[in-house]
């Protein structure tokens, strides 16, 4: 996005937008896993589902795995107007800061079949050098188009006045690969390697326009 402004008392100004953006290899995983349980009760439903859960707990409980957080759901099911039994559920959000022990938790995870099992999300644990790295190429390439305009203009392009950070259109990228747990798989053949995470920067740049 460019724009020439009006003349100030300083003379004519030049908007531009600049984008920039980084990539590094992910050092960190998320995981959701979600275990369920069927049963002609509440009480029965609960059980059922502790007993998948217990199975699991090994697994959690390796180092460089965090459960960040877990969500427990009892409802009761439905057959047309008449209750059917009731279902437990349990929603496990997973942290992996050790991405060399992924593969034995999904193997795991797999082992004890969830009801749904989805990730990784590939993240940063610090993403500050990244970001650093995108808004000087922001700036760059705001200053580049800035650059060719003057020139367009018959001017040349003189010193920066405002800088200010454009809004975010989306979250820093992260590629990502999913597994589902529907068989016992070994997932060492899904390539679940470390991805690049991209972190982006925005901004607007107001430039005098000199002649």
């Amino acid at each position: 996005m460019t724009d020439t402004a009006p003349a100030s008392a300083d003379g004519p100004e030049i908007v531009t937008a600049g984008t920039g953006w980084d990539e590094q290899v992910a050092d960190r995983a998320e995981l959701d896993v979600s275990f369920s349980a069927t049963g002609r009760d509440r009480a029965t439903a609960v059980r059922d589902l502790g007993k998948r859960v217990a199975a699991a707990e090994p697994a959690l409980s390796v180092p460089g795995v965090t459960v960040r957080s877990r969500r427990l759901w009892v409802h009761t099911e439905w057959r047309g107007n008449r209750p059917s039994g009731c279902r437990a559920s349990e929603d496990l959000a997973l942290l992996v800061t050790d991405v060399a022990v992924l593969e034995e938790l999904l193997n795991a995870l797999v082992a004890v079949e969830p009801a749904a099992l989805n990730g990784p999300r590939w993240t940063l644990e610090d993403p500050s050098a990244a970001l650093r790295s995108a808004q000087q190429r922001a700036v760059a390439d705001a200053r580049e188009r800035a650059e060719g305009y003057a020139a367009a203009l018959g001017g040349l392009l003189g010193p920066l006045r405002r800088l200010s950070e454009a809004p975010e259109h989306g979250a820093p990228v992260a590629y990502r690969m999913a597994a589902r747990a529907e068989a016992a798989v070994d997932v060492h053949d899904l390539g679940l390697e470390p991805e690049p995470v991209r972190v982006t920067a925005h901004c607007t740049t107001t430039w005098t326009l000199l002649p």
